[in-house]
């Protein structure tokens, strides 16, 4: 017996475009991590604005809890533990925005944004993920 995820193909536009987005959003990802691990005056200043303090540590250890998340997220076989992961830490990030008055669009939905990015570059190029959550025609 065949499952659904065995049978759906990919279309070769689907997976390059959710290879793209995801590249995007790894890119992206990994360069926040790693100016947090230096950190650079910029974050701590950053971290300070919202209300976290200039913690070089707290720094540090958000860069190392972003870089993992976004690795797993990288990695095939845990790309649906690294998007989910990764959702909480942006839901995170959104939350301190939201409490410190940041502005709507650009500011507190920039998480939700990128989260739209790390889901839908993971639907379009994941059958399993597609079998689990299909569109309706």
């Amino acid at each position: 017996m065949t499952t659904i995820a065995e049978t759906a193909p990919v279309s070769k536009t689907a997976l390059w475009t959710g290879r793209l987005l995801s590249g995007l959003v790894i890119l992206f990802l990994l360069f926040d991590g790693a100016i947090k691990l230096v950190p650079w005056p910029v974050v701590t200043e950053s971290m300070d604005r919202i209300g976290y303090g200039s913690s070089e540590t707290l720094a540090r250890s958000l860069g190392i809890i972003t870089i993992v998340c976004t690795v797993l997220y990288s990695v095939p076989p845990t790309s649906i533990l690294g998007a989910i992961l990764l959702t909480g830490y942006l839901g995170g990030a959104m939350a301190s925005h939201l409490r410190i008055g940041s502005p709507l669009f650009t500011h507190i939905l920039f998480g939700f944004y990128l989260g739209l990015m790390v889901w839908g570059g993971l639907w379009l190029r994941d059958r399993n993920l597609r079998a689990l959550l299909p569109f309706r025609r």
